[in-house]
């Protein structure tokens, strides 16, 4: 029987993760298709953005989205994520592009090792410090070496804006309670954490599966964004609270947008999930095998689709 509707786009006619449009931002306005375009009605007007080339929209408040836009959305693996006011909370995401689960195994076999575990938590701290030798160094040292690299990358940005920096404070249920610098970096982090939570969904990883954070749906989104905040989020954040700026929420997003512009996060973002993941490094396509099949209590894995009580008609679905 033919299904209704269009079609899905088949998996190789996707773009990949990297070369997509880091992230929209829409609020206050009316989300539906138009063919294979996402259209944005407000009152200036219509706007028209290629699904295809969107790697995350985020949608803010007073957005109204329609089931043909999320469909289109779906269809070609963008991830749709509904935020809070300047893009600073986050509620709910959208569907995976990844049609293998090769990653997300991965990811949940080293995570559930302590050895593994451990190893992956110290080429995250690696990548931090090029270089330099942290094989040997305990949670707890690499924690402490991390601290001092912060402190020193927020005293170096505040002598080189003119700004007064004492900590990082804030308030998660009230933005407006920071100071301009604190806002400014929570709604960076913001940005950040939603390009990163959209590569890791897309590519089917777990949100949840952290190795340095724990205990949280988003700790693996702040695993790998804390790769980015020193090189990204933290320079756009000074330099915005230090334009005095009137809206600080907004004008932060513009500016890391600005930061992102050329789609280089998601390449990085995508390289480094799969160095820390994959072990030895792949080669190829990210979804090499999107095969269903059956484990087995003999490590092996056999197909699926198949009645194996015998007979005939074998055929399960």
């Amino acid at each position: 029987m033919q299904i209704p509707g269009v079609p899905p786009a088949d998996l190789p006619d996707l773009t990949r993760a990297e070369d997509r449009i880091s992230f929209i931002y829409l609020e206050r306005a009316v989300i539906h298709r138009d063919s294979n375009a996402i259209t944005a009605t407000d009152d200036r007007g219509i706007i028209h953005i290629p699904a295809a080339t969107i790697g995350v929209l985020l949608l803010g408040p007073g957005t109204s989205v329609t089931h043909q836009a999320i469909a289109l959305l779906a269809d070609h693996g963008a991830t749709a994520v509904w935020v809070g006011e300047r893009g600073v909370r986050y509620y709910a995401h959208g569907r995976s592009l990844a049609a293998s689960s090769r990653l997300l195994i991965a990811q949940a076999t080293a995570v559930s090792h302590r050895d593994r575990r451990l190893a992956v938590a110290r080429s995250m701290y690696a990548m931090r410090f090029p270089g330099e030798d942290t094989s040997k160094l305990t949670m707890q040292q690499l924690r402490g070496k991390e601290g001092a690299r912060v402190r020193r990358t927020y005293r170096e940005h505040a002598a080189r804006t003119g700004l007064p920096w004492n900590q990082r404070e804030y308030d998660r249920d009230d933005f407006a309670a920071g100071d301009p610098i604190n806002q400014a970096l929570s709604a960076a982090h913001a940005c950040l954490y939603g390009i990163v939570h959209a590569v890791i969904v897309a590519l089917g990883a777990a949100p949840g599966l952290g190795f340095v954070h724990t205990g949280h749906e988003r700790a693996f989104v702040y695993d790998i964004a804390d790769l980015y905040k020193a090189d990204i989020t933290i320079p756009v954040a000074f330099d915005v609270a230090a334009s005095d700026s009137a809206d600080i929420g907004a004008d932060t997003r513009r500016a890391v947008r600005d930061r992102v512009h050329d789609g280089a996060i998601l390449t990085r973002c995508v390289r480094d999930i799969r160095a820390l993941l994959l072990q030895p490094q792949p080669t190829g396509t990210i979804d090499e095998d999107d095969a269903l099949r059956l484990w087995d209590d003999n490590d092996i894995e056999i197909p699926a689709g198949r009645n194996y009580a015998g007979g005939a008609e074998d055929v399960d679905f």
